[in-house]
């Protein structure tokens, strides 16, 4: 029941060629959008600002001109300013609204930042053998345990029973040996 491979309806040749077509109309919309989008975008500015005729105006008229261009600037500028103010609140807003979600999740974005550790030449060589890594992660169980030893006291005596023993090379000896 199951065949081999389908054999597609097209050979190589005619699916190259139609893809081609499909390339080449493609292109040509994209250049079509965009010369559209450019005419909008001429049609815009030219019904939201009107072009100027300057000749033939005193220097009065001029000056109104300026004024009112630039009380028109200053509206503009108050209206940039309120639309960026406004983004900026939302994007705040988004964010908080992010952290709750994946507060909710389990999922911090605060995660500690691990600190970089060199290797060493033993792994950068990749010359560690099975032994080795048993011998190491073993080496602190065979450590001997060390029990510190009460240091003893030496007993307060009167220096003077004492300075006729230690005098000469036999107390020094003694001394010596002591230290040992």
């Amino acid at each position: 029941m199951s065949e081999g491979p389908k054999k597609s309806k097209y050979s190589a040749t005619r699916r190259l060629m139609l893809k081609t077509k499909l390339l080449k109309k493609a292109g040509s919309m994209l250049l079509t959008e965009r010369d559209e989008k450019v005419r909008e975008r001429e049609s815009a500015l030219d019904e939201r600002v009107p072009p100027l005729k300057l000749s033939g105006m005193s220097v009065q008229e001029l000056q109104d001109l300026c004024k009112d261009l630039h009380r028109k600037c200053d509206t503009v500028d108050e209206a940039r300013y309120d639309i960026e103010v406004k983004v900026v609140k939302n994007e705040k807003e988004i964010e908080n609204l992010v952290k709750k979600i994946e507060e909710l999740k389990g999922t911090s974005m605060n995660r500690t930042k691990l600190k970089r550790v060199k290797k060493s030449t033993d792994a950068m060589l990749g010359a560690l053998t099975e032994s080795k890594l048993t011998a190491k992660s073993d080496f602190k169980a065979n450590l001997k345990t060390v029990k510190k030893e009460e240091e003893k006291k030496e007993e307060v005596t009167d220096w003077r029973k004492n300075v006729e023993a230690m005098s000469g090379m036999e107390g020094r000896k003694k001394l010596f040996d002591a230290g040992q």
